[in-house]
């Protein structure tokens, strides 16, 4: 037994790097891009804005070669099933920009915010995105580390309560914090670097590989990236999945669910449609016809609106490739939503 601890030890002390390969993971505004810019010590990443699709950067920091990995953020209070499917298939290829495989994985956290068990569900989900290995091979990074003054680590996660204490027995214990106010100090990134280095000689030297039997993460490993027909099915997928949720809400509001026969109008919202809702007059189908017969109907109208009014499902306007080679003109339904009651306001 001690001859076994013994060759542990020595196996994590000669487990030397000369290259770490990070990944950033977390929620938006967590302090991801900034984590990035101090553990490179310049500002590589742009902080402040969304970032949309994943961003690679490397430099050498302490005499060592440093490849950093920015990801898309996730709403943190939300199941990764709301999550787009895009940004969950960026969080998948970020493991195959640092060849053959990241080092490290750090799930950023920010410090001085709340952390529930919503919270911990919604980081739990998305991890798992990469398959339950990841958790070897993560650390929890918490940042505004200037926030905690003179409260340690230890009592914040104490303190904070179980979920975030889940958290970090999850990923081994192991926890680090960065004051991405305070960049200068070079001895926080080293500790950094020394606690990565000493989690993957407790792997064994191993960095981490995604689950095995995955051809979607075998395509990604092996270089190849999804071309622009692998890219437009996934955007017509989402849009046809948007479609039917869409048509289900249509037909609930026009037909009452106890008597089978529609009930309530739909208003047509100025300067949205030019279409009318579909006409639900004339003769009246069979109690046991109505439905499918309203959803028909619906389906029909909904095909025969202009490509403008699309906007609707989230994704814009234009063609498939144009709106998947340009991510950042995205609107989401409630940005147009609330775009187009502002613009009736002030027709008003």
């Amino acid at each position: 037994m001690k001859r076994k601890v013994l060759r542990r030890l020595v196996e994590v002390e000669e487990q030397h790097l000369s290259e770490f390969r990070i990944v950033l993971l977390g929620s938006r505004m967590s302090g991801k891009s900034s984590a990035g810019n101090t553990i490179l010590g310049r500002e590589e990443f742009e902080s402040g804005i969304r970032t949309a699709q994943c961003v690679k950067r490397q430099g050498e920091v302490a005499g060592r070669q440093v490849t950093v990995v920015d990801t898309p953020g996730w709403c943190r209070n939300v199941s990764v099933k709301y999550t787009p499917e895009l940004d969950k298939q960026e969080i998948l290829r970020s493991v195959s920009l640092c060849p053959p495989g990241p080092c490290a994985l750090l799930v950023v956290l920010n410090v001085s915010l709340s952390f529930t068990e919503t919270h911990r569900r919604s980081v739990q989900e998305h991890l798992q995105l990469l398959s339950e290995r990841v958790w070897r091979h993560t650390i929890v990074l918490f940042t505004w580390g200037d926030w905690l003054g003179d409260t340690t680590i230890e009592q914040r996660i104490e303190t904070e309560g179980k979920a975030l204490q889940w958290l970090v027995e999850k990923c081994g214990n192991r926890y680090h914090v960065l004051n991405n106010e305070n960049r200068g100090d070079g001895t926080q990134i080293t500790v950094l670097l020394e606690r990565i280095e000493e989690m993957v000689g407790r792997n064994k030297g191993d960095y981490f590989r995604p689950k095995e039997n995955d051809e979607g993460f075998d395509q990604l490993l092996k270089g190849e990236t999804l071309d622009i027909k692998q890219l437009k099915r996934m955007f017509e997928e989402e849009l046809t999945r948007r479609e039917e949720e869409m048509i289900e809400r249509m037909s609930k509001v026009v037909v009452d669910p106890e008597t089978d026969q529609t009930s309530l109008p739909l208003r047509k919202r100025r300067c949205s449609m030019e279409h009318a809702p579909p006409s639900m007059s004339g003769e009246t189908p069979a109690p046991s016809e109505a439905a499918s017969s309203v959803r028909k109907k619906v389906s029909t109208w909904l095909k025969g609106i202009k490509p403008e009014a699309s906007a609707s499902s989230g994704y814009g306007t234009g063609s498939s490739e144009a709106m998947i080679s340009d991510r950042s003109s995205e609107v989401s339904e409630g940005e147009m939503s609330d775009r187009t009651l502002q613009e009736e306001d002030s027709d008003d």
